[in-house]
């Protein structure tokens, strides 16, 4: 697989969470050449002089691509796409209609999943040293995601990928909050787990996890 020529020196920051498992998982698909600062949230690290100038957001995961830095994570996987993807590796849709598709399944996924729900539960329940405990917040979280489980359980009878037949970055962002799923043990419909499970088969999904797990 080829992706656009690499011209600039590429260095992702954060390792260690399912944000940060992201680009990196995106750069293994692009077959980019990288370098990985495993710094993680909440160790003090991301608050250091050196990376507050760098991200004053004091978060990971960052990306620097030359003289561009860049946080948040959809919008690096995003980038990291719209510059070096091809249709060997990945890509952005071509058509006006695919991106709007595109970005309403991100939409949805990060929004929905990632934000709402999953990292509500993170927060009350593995952090709560940090941000208190909320048995109720934690209780509704729970009934938010399975709901929107039930959406994308629907949606995604008989297809293989979220947007059809291409692999995407909806994948990506799906199939992390379907581990993240996994893990509070919420019971995945079997459409569901058979699609997480034929993803996480993907050599860069591979090499992607072992890279964000061994410098966490």
């Amino acid at each position: 697989m080829k992706s656009k020529q690499q011209k600039s020196k590429l260095i992702l920051w954060g390792a260690g969470t399912a944000r940060t498992l992201r680009p990196i998982w995106v750069a293994e698909e692009l077959g980019l050449i990288y370098k990985l600062n495993p710094i993680g949230p909440r160790t003090g690290e991301t608050q250091t002089d050196q990376y507050t100038e760098l991200n004053p957001k004091q978060k990971v995961p960052f990306c620097e691509d030359g003289d561009l830095g860049l946080s948040e994570t959809m919008a690096i996987s995003r980038y990291l796409i719209n510059k070096y993807g091809s249709p060997d590796t990945l890509q952005t849709p071509d058509t006006i209609e695919g991106r709007a598709k595109e970005d309403e399944w991100l939409a949805f996924i990060y929004g929905e999943l990632d934000e709402t729900s999953l990292y509500v539960m993170r927060r009350h329940g593995a952090l709560a040293s940090i941000y208190g405990e909320a048995p109720a917040a934690m209780d509704a979280a729970e009934a938010y995601v399975k709901r929107q489980l039930n959406v994308i359980h629907k949606y995604m009878r008989g297809r293989e990928y979220v947007l059809n037949e291409n692999f995407s970055l909806s994948d990506i962002f799906l199939t992390t909050c379907l581990n993240w799923v996994n893990a509070y043990e919420i019971e995945l419909e079997s459409e569901l787990e058979e699609y997480r499970a034929r993803i996480v088969q993907r050599k860069a999904y591979i090499k992607a996890k072992k890279v964000n797990q061994k410098n966490s």
